[in-house]
């Protein structure tokens, strides 16, 4: 009997993790079909992070998942609905929202947004962690009034066990990170951890 129910568990998990399931004909890059040929999620995007590539291929599934002709898994959902690869303009140059590497040149070379706090040079949208505590990990961002504040999130007794798909999925119920959009709570950049895990020294880049 646990057998069986083992088994029904790991089928449900396997239908519930597809992704990029097109739902009618329509015209797609190269990029897109070699992800959905492969079996390649957009979480595990191929391209370098938060490159041309890399945005162009979230901002692509996200226009397709907004006119209802994709389907996606709870991962990929979160990316895309997300403020993820879109851009805006600022003066000369061009902001990418929702990524740690969010300033663009005209001449595309990607460069960190530096500002000063409390006296200091810092890099903004780029969390590392915080040894002396008293949470695990701090970021510095920048507020709608134009300052610069310091989120410290993360509690240094609890393991990050976004790897576990169950614990992931409750994480996100119980913090609701569907509607943790402001990036300067600490709520959102916990929700979020997973897509700075190379440079958290995470074991699993999945979204909470």
């Amino acid at each position: 009997m646990n057998n069986l129910r083992e088994l029904i568990k790991e089928t449900l998990e396997s239908h519930l993790d597809k992704t990029l399931i097109l739902k009618e004909e329509v015209e797609i890059s190269e990029s897109l079909s070699y992800h959905i040929n492969e079996g390649v999620s957009l979480t595990d995007n191929v391209y370098r992070a938060y490159s041309q590539k890399y945005f162009d291929l979230v901002n692509e599934v996200r226009k397709l998942w907004n006119e209802g002709k994709i389907d996606l898994n709870e991962e990929d959902k979160m990316m895309v609905e997300s403020d993820l690869g879109i851009k805006v303009k600022v003066g000369k140059e061009y902001v990418y929202l929702d990524a740690p590497f969010i300033y663009e040149t005209e001449t595309e070379e990607d460069i960190l947004q530096e500002a000063i706090h409390r006296g200091k040079k810092v890099e903004l949208n780029k969390p590392k962690r915080t040894p002396g505590g008293p949470k695990k990990f701090a970021v510095y961002v920048k507020t709608p009034g134009g300052g610069i504040k310091k989120v410290t999130f993360g509690d240094p007794k609890l393991k990050i066990k976004n790897k576990n798909k169950g614990a992931a999925k409750s994480f996100r119920a119980r913090h609701k990170c569907d509607q943790k959009k402001d990036r300067t709570t600490a709520g959102y950049w916990s929700c979020n951890v997973g897509r700075y895990a190379k440079q958290l020294g995470l074991s699993s880049s999945n979204s909470w």
